[in-house]
């Protein structure tokens, strides 16, 4: 088969719940959609203990499949088991459970649980057991468990710990409350403003030109750089490609076909003359010929929006024929571009109509339209074409012809090309999406298969050989030497003028005698300066009132003068917002930590066992 190109009012539980019952709706509901959930032929095999508390193959491995089912949609491609591994999720999993075995534990021991009801009342609010009428189904239930390998009396026992962890998280975590001198001291700071000028250098600024490099020179800078000048590792690949555009000037065009597209999207050919128009509705006539008279007689049309209590984009009818306008269309077409005609008739009432912009009719002619119809026509024949030649080029290939084969055969353009994984060459056929994903695929020894394109074309490819980073020949990089090395020169030229022009400032003279300058008069840590590097506010944070700085990035050299320093404001809604935000956030993090230490103490005074054996199950059993 060919390949085608990859399609690209409950309660609130906090962040330390990651629970064993999120764990398995998260397997429910995605599990439902086509994945399962690994089962071990049914039996509960114990992979570790804490305390008195169980944690079973199944447990670890629900939680694990579905970490790292939320890893894979977060970067948007499957994670191989052993891709998870070098990642460390299964450390982070394995973690997760023994922390909420540790928590079970010790609910289980001071006796926090909760009743019946307050778990029935939990499950049947769950949307992955509603049945169509939105209310719990109890098929759907038994069909859920059934297939992530549950029983009801072991989800319902996760649910009932699930709740109880989050009455034990609450009293644990609750009541935290961040000291006043730790948020005052994090407000200060981030909350302090800048005012700076900064004088932005270029080439232009340089007191004499950058001489131009002798070919010693260029050598040399090839030679100390010369990992600027090789060509990376590379896919020497041979493929077979058909694409529309090859073939679609041989397809035939009929005549009447042609006319009959056009007359069937005139609509494209010929647009009316049309206005950009805005419309202020009145209650009543007498109402509208009084402001009508008032504007004649001064006033801004803008003023008789606000009166309205309108904005101009509440009024605008962006462009309209004049068929839209109904009884106001010839009057207002009459109009000329800026003219306010009225008071007109609208399906609103009375109103005045302000021309913004006049557009022209357009029209163009079938001669005109020809050429761009036959293309598409011979396109879409084209691509038609090529669809039907797709399951014989499959055909092809299972029976072993090479991609020259389908050259010879099939009619397909056979080329080789060395190709950067990752990178997007410059042949055309690297341009499409589908071929780069295969080309970074490809492995020695695959089978060629035919790859669908997304324009309708199809191609079939090969792995040859891998071809070895190499340096680039220097008479061949020569034209990229020189100018890597004019950058590197310019750079090393505004650096030295930079702290010249450095040196004078902090001699006495004025930042604006040396060319435009761009002040800033306050900003944020968090501001933004444009057409500046990231690093530049950072920078300008570090500096002392009055102090005058070198800043320079990649393409980026500039003399900065710290003109104040704004301390954090103390009063006003964003002062306040800001400070609230941050006792929040430092609240959260206290309790986090706290709970965090809380729960390692449980886990460390529980005990701990761990089946190496049954771990390392469970990985190979996801592979």
């Amino acid at each position: 088969m060919a390949k085608t190109p990859t399609e690209d009012g409950k309660r609130q539980r906090g962040k330390t719940q990651e629970v064993m019952v999120w764990t398995l709706m998260g397997m429910l509901i995605i599990g439902l959609g086509g994945f399962g959930v690994t089962s071990f032929s049914g039996a509960k095999t114990r992979l570790a203990t804490v305390g008195d508390i169980e944690i079973t193959t199944n447990d670890y491995a629900r939680a694990l499949r579905t970490q790292i089912n939320a890893f894979s949609q977060q970067i948007g491609q499957p994670l191989s088991m052993q891709e998870a591994l070098a990642f460390g999720i299964d450390k982070q999993v394995l973690q997760d459970v023994l922390t909420r075995a540790a928590i079970d534990n010790e609910a289980q021991k001071i006796g926090l649980s909760v009743g019946d009801a307050v778990v029935a009342t939990e499950l049947m609010g769950m949307d992955a057991f509603k049945g169509v009428s939105g209310s719990f189904d109890r098929e759907a239930y038994r069909f859920s468990l059934d297939r992530n390998n549950l029983s009801e009396t072991e989800f319902e026992t996760n649910l009932r710990r699930d709740i109880s962890r989050e009455l034990f998280q609450g009293a644990v975590a609750g009541g935290f409350a961040a000291p006043k001198p730790l948020t005052d001291t994090l407000y200060a700071w981030a909350a302090e403003r800048r005012g700076f000028s900064m004088l932005r250098l270029g080439e232009a600024d340089l007191t004499a030109p950058v001489a131009e490099p002798t070919d010693d020179e260029l050598k040399a800078h090839y030679d100390a750089h010369i990992d600027r000048f090789t060509k990376p590792e590379a896919k020497r690949i041979t493929y077979a490609a058909l694409l529309p555009e090859a073939i679609a000037k041989d397809q035939p065009v009929d005549e009447a076909t042609l006319q009959q597209l056009y007359q069937d999207r005139i609509g494209e050919f010929v647009v009316p003359e049309r206005r950009i128009v805005e419309r202020l509705v009145y209650p009543d006539q007498a109402a509208a010929e009084a402001a009508k008279a008032r504007l004649d007689a001064g006033t801004s049309f803008e003023d008789l929006v606000a009166e309205r209590g309108l904005t101009l984009d509440a009024i605008d009818l962006g462009d309209v024929s004049r068929e839209e306008l109904g009884a106001a269309g010839d009057a207002v077409f009459a109009a000329a571009e800026g003219d306010v005609a009225g008071p007109l008739d609208s399906d609103l009432g009375p109103a005045l109509f302000r021309v913004n912009s006049v557009l022209a009719a357009e029209e163009t002619s079938f001669e005109d339209a020809r050429d761009t119809l036959a293309i598409e026509i011979q396109t879409d024949a084209a691509r038609r074409l090529i669809a039907d030649k797709v399951e014989e080029i499959d055909d092809l290939l299972a029976g072993g012809a090479a991609i020259e084969d389908l050259g010879k055969d099939m009619g397909l353009t056979v080329a080789t090309l060395d190709h950067v994984p990752g990178q997007q060459g410059e042949a055309a056929v690297e341009g499409y999406p589908a071929f780069r994903e295969a080309a970074n695929a490809v492995q020695d020894g695959d089978f060629p298969e035919a790859v669908l394109l997304d324009d309708g074309g199809v191609v079939a490819l090969r792995l040859d050989e891998i071809v070895p980073a190499a340096p680039i020949p220097f008479d061949e990089a020569k034209s990229q030497v020189a100018e890597d090395w004019r950058k590197a020169a310019v750079a090393k030229a505004l650096s030295a003028r930079a702290a010249e022009i450095k040196a004078e400032i902090d001699g006495g003279a004025a930042i604006g005698s040396f060319g435009i300058v761009d002040v800033t008069p306050e900003t944020a840590r968090s501001g933004f300066i444009a057409d500046a590097p990231e690093t530049l506010l950072a920078d300008v944070f570090k500096m002392a009132e009055g102090e005058v700085k070198v800043i320079e990035a990649d393409g980026f050299v500039a003399v900065v003068k710290l003109d104040k320093v704004l301390p954090a404001a103390t009063e006003g809604e964003d002062a306040t917002a800001m400070q609230a935000s941050l006792a929040a956030q430092a609240q959260r993090a206290i309790a986090q930590d706290a709970f965090a230490a809380f729960t390692n103490a449980l886990t460390a005074e529980a005990g701990i066992t761990l089946d190496q054996t049954a771990i390392n199950a469970v990985h190979t059993s996801l592979q």
